[in-house]
């Protein structure tokens, strides 16, 4: 593997890519292009594809707030194909048959065109199966307009605009990351969430009932009205306790931590903490879990619709038997409480649906979460080499990478699988009990954490515009 990366090291190293800035950015500036992208990101969820008709079917539906695009725009793929190269290459590292060293220039570089390479890959592998399956399906009244009825000229005028869609995705993230604050792929979960959390709150249109969806909207047409307010609103005062709760747990979680403490090793009296955070990994792990389940639920909707149908028969994008059904995430109070409503199952295989996405979650969590931080440098290896160019050392203990190594050891990768395990579990009961608008519970998770790191952030940047000194002491300039 390593002789086949060498001989694509030019090709790796060429690939397209956002100018980094040559110094310092001002906090300023970064808060500038990180509006600027946004603003950007609104943009282009308004603008829809061009021949698309509206008989079309969104096979990510139930994952818009995970993916952060929108349905039938020019960011309909969304970060999917940005996740899914990032599962493929942890994967490959995780085992060992990918071997590149991120801890110097060469290799960063190898990996970076390695991952940017894939990406590529993804958008057409996920844009394609769309348009060839009738998933995105043309439009016949502008296929006789513009291209004298040939219904092949629209499929790949829509399939070029998923692609560009698909790169423009990549570049905004590129530049919030090396110009702006954050991540782009975080930014774009929180505008897709928040974006979904207001409209579940002043919805006023209506669902299957005659009642708008919105939640005070809701709460005022049920009041007035006179209805039963436990039939038609219960489920909704309980997506707000899950909600209130959810966001109330993962700012505190957020804070937990173990701080190790540190001490300069020229300057006397220097000193510093560094710390463990409960949810190591972040909330991020999430993604690759919920996305490997979309890709998998996305082949069998294609084998169904292909009349393949011994992994299970989908209706309106949802699976309703076989393996797909029983492996198929729960995203609300409905697909469980069989005593609500008829679900068409024995309560005992809703139980073990339960079970499988339980597990899938708990163990998916821990297993992602490890890979996450070796693949982010962030595990005991690369900390403890940080903390050593840096300077600092922990009291009592020698000077030295390995022993520093080996007592981060004791901390970093137990809390690891633990964050990652809770998460997942805290993923589930969000899903199981239901949040305010379409985000589904992994969606708010992501939400609150990204927002409250991204706070975080901000925070740490003004200290170093306060004090410059301070930016080579933490390794930002």
């Amino acid at each position: 593997m390593g002789d086949l990366l060498d001989r694509f090291e030019p090709i790796l190293a060429a690939m397209p890519a956002v100018r980094s800035p040559e110094g310092h950015v001002h906090f300023k500036n970064k808060l500038m292009w990180t509006l600027a992208i946004l603003l950007l990101y609104f943009t282009l969820t308004n603008i829809d594809i061009f021949g698309l008709s509206p008989q079309s079917q969104d096979i990510f539906g139930l994952w818009r707030a995970l993916l952060a695009g929108a349905s039938g725009s020019l960011l309909h793929l969304g970060i999917g194909p940005i996740v899914t190269a990032s599962i493929v290459l942890q994967l490959l590292k995780g085992a060992g048959i990918l071997q590149i060293d991120t801890s110097d220039a060469r290799g960063q570089v190898m990996y970076m065109g390695l991952q940017k390479m894939l990406i590529f890959v993804m958008i057409i592998v996920e844009a394609l199966p769309m348009v060839v399956s009738g998933m995105m399906m043309p439009d016949p009244s502008v296929a006789a307009q513009l291209f004298g009825g040939n219904m092949l000229a629209v499929s790949l005028l829509i399939f070029l605009q998923l692609c560009i869609g698909g790169l423009l995705v990549v570049l905004m993230d590129e530049v919030v990351t090396k110009w702006g604050v954050g991540s782009g792929v975080g930014l774009f979960i929180v505008a897709g969430v928040s974006q979904g959390l207001v409209n579940g709150f002043l919805n006023w249109q209506t669902g299957t009932d005659p009642f708008p969806i919105g939640f005070f909207p809701r709460l005022f047409a049920i009041g007035t009205s006179g209805a039963n307010f436990l039939e038609y609103f219960g489920t909704d005062m309980l997506a707000l306790i899950t909600t209130i709760v959810i966001f109330m747990v993962i700012v505190y979680v957020e804070s937990t931590r173990i701080e190790i403490p540190l001490a300069h090793t020229a300057v006397r009296g220097a000193r510093a903490r560094f710390p463990v955070k409960l949810i190591y990994a972040s909330v991020l792990p999430m993604i690759l879990v919920r996305v490997l389940q979309a890709n998998i639920q996305m082949i069998g909707m294609f084998l169904s619709n292909a009349g393949i149908t011994v992994l299970g028969e989908f209706q309106n994008q949802q699976p309703i038997n076989g393996l797909m059904w029983y492996i198929a995430p729960i995203n609300q109070p409905q697909d469980w409480m069989w005593w609500l409503s008829e679900l068409g199952h024995a309560p005992w295989e809703i139980l073990f649906r339960m079970g499988i996405d339980i597990t899938v979650m708990v163990v998916g969590g821990a297993i992602f979460a490890l890979f996450w931080v070796k693949t982010a440098g962030l595990d005991s290896k690369d900390v403890a080499r940080q903390i050593q160019r840096s300077g600092m050392h922990i009291p009592g203990y020698r000077r030295n990478a390995q022993v520093l190594e080996k007592y981060l050891d004791r901390y970093i990768p137990r809390i690891t699988v633990i964050g990652g395990a809770f998460i997942g579990v805290l993923s589930v009961v969000a899903n199981l009990f239901g949040v305010i608008g379409a985000v589904g519970g992994t969606g708010l998770l992501l939400a609150v954490s990204i927002t409250y790191r991204l706070y975080e952030e901000v925070a740490s940047q003004q200290i170093m515009e306060m004090y410059p000194f301070m930016r080579s002491f933490f390794g930002k300039e």
